[in-house]
């Protein structure tokens, strides 16, 4: 067991440390959200902030899988982390003199995005190299476990220091868990360097198409990436929808308790990669989860208007999230050779995470041009109130049934064609 525990213990710093700083980003991430609603009032405007993140992300990233392939990832996921830290504190500044806005907060956005592309592909063969691959199921579930804590902590953190002392304290707490980060991963981690010789003189441009040559040569791989870019656009545009739906009928605190909700279900899910056995396959286990997801939870938001019914939602729908994402990890880490990772994980963030800046965009758009307004115009329909209720957030449960059913459908739809395929580990 030691000796288990030695062999991990890079990867221990790694995880540890980065999800502090993620804690922190997300807190900051999430008390900006409140504060352009509170401006604005737009559920378009709030999801327009994700939108400028992955915009830049989704564009670059087969790019900057090539540069994360061919460059030191430590020091490729240090310099980005540096400069996104200075976004934020440029941020902190703009707010302090009373001179911040929603542009501000849209361009530092995309150039942080800009960051999280180049660090984020580095970040995962980073992981690859400090694990043994018997250990990529216990590992990935160690991250799905971390990545819900996050989703618990961050909403719950970010709504009350934003409600004690506002934006600057949240801001504070991202950079002093930037700080602990930056420090662990330049002074107590060794990174080994993988890059073949011969890729030194091949350009940008040749390292990107060998990633989209490898998708193209492995169908289960690339069937799976694109089953996820159609779960990305519901989720996405759900994201964008729940504020909507939450915050004028229950108010800030209580849309940080409705999203903490999901970081607790998949706390308790991330605790089923490391005590289930290897499933038979791989690949089923993944749209089941997801149909079980998207079929249930959409559907509770949609017909009612009881934190207690949202939260219970929220749990159904994030539980089995962990156990889909460990699966997907350990099919990717698996069959993608280690100095081809770098590049391949980027272009599977091209074509998995596409979708993410076009849901945020049709949620907010649904809500505040179609889905309120048509509600407005029913306000005195005995039908449609018994539905979704009356008043602002009335649309936002109306989108809800929209993406429920558009998620039942996705997830069967996309099963079947995924049934031909099987992963079965030697």
């Amino acid at each position: 067991m030691k000796n288990r525990i030695h062999g991990l213990r890079d990867f221990y710093i790694l995880w540890s440390t980065q999800s502090l700083s993620q804690l922190g980003s997300a807190m900051t991430e999430f008390a900006l959200t409140l504060w352009i609603y509170e401006k604005t009032g737009s559920a378009l405007s709030t999801a327009a902030l994700s939108i400028c993140t992955y915009a830049p992300y989704v564009a670059m990233s087969i790019f900057a899988g090539a540069i994360t392939d061919r460059f030191n990832k430590k020091k490729t996921m240090l310099v980005c982390d540096l400069l996104a830290a200075f976004t934020t504190i440029l941020v902190f500044i703009l707010y302090k003199i009373d001179t911040l806005t929603m542009w501000h907060l849209y361009a530092i956005n995309m150039f942080s995005g800009l960051m999280n592309t180049v660090q984020q592909p580095a970040s995962e063969v980073a992981y690859t190299l400090v694990v043994p691959k018997d250990d990529y199921q216990k590992t990935s579930g160690l991250q799905s476990l971390s990545r819900s804590l996050i989703s618990i902590g961050n909403p719950i953190l970010a709504a009350s220091l934003y409600g004690l002392a506002g934006l600057d304290i949240v801001i504070m707490v991202d950079l002093l868990t930037f700080v602990v980060a930056f420090i662990s991963l330049s002074l107590f981690i060794s990174l080994p360097e993988i890059t073949k010789e011969e890729d030194q003189n091949d350009s940008i441009l040749i390292l990107a198409k060998e990633g989209l040559s490898f998708l193209k040569n492995n169908p289960m791989i690339f069937t799976i990436i694109l089953f996820m870019a159609g779960v990305n656009l519901t989720a996405s545009t759900f994201d964008a929808v729940l504020p909507a739906l939450v915050i004028p009928k229950a108010g800030n605190n209580t849309l940080g308790i409705v999203t903490a909700c999901s970081g607790i279900a998949m706390v308790i899910g991330s605790f089923l990669p490391t005590i289930l056995p290897k499933p038979k396959n791989r690949v089923r286990v993944i749209y089941l989860t997801m149909l079980f997801s998207l079929g249930i939870e959409n559907f509770i938001l949609a017909f009612s208007s009881s934190s207690i019914v949202w939260c219970v939602g929220q749990f159904i729908g994030w539980f089995f999230v962990p156990l889909m994402v460990a699966n997907q990890d350990v099919i990717m880490r698996s069959n993608i050779p280690v100095e081809l990772q770098g590049r391949v994980y980027a272009c599977r963030n091209t074509l998995q995470f596409f979708t993410i800046p076009i849901g945020l965009f049709l949620g907010g758009f649904s809500v505040d041009n179609i889905c309120e307004p048509f509600m407005a115009y029913h306000r005195y329909n005995s039908f449609w109130n018994a539905l979704f209720g009356t008043g602002k957030g009335s649309g936002a449960a109306l989108m809800m049934f929209v993406l429920g059913i558009s998620g039942t459908l996705l997830c069967l739809v996309s099963g079947q064609s995924m049934k031909k395929y099987r992963f079965i580990e030697q």
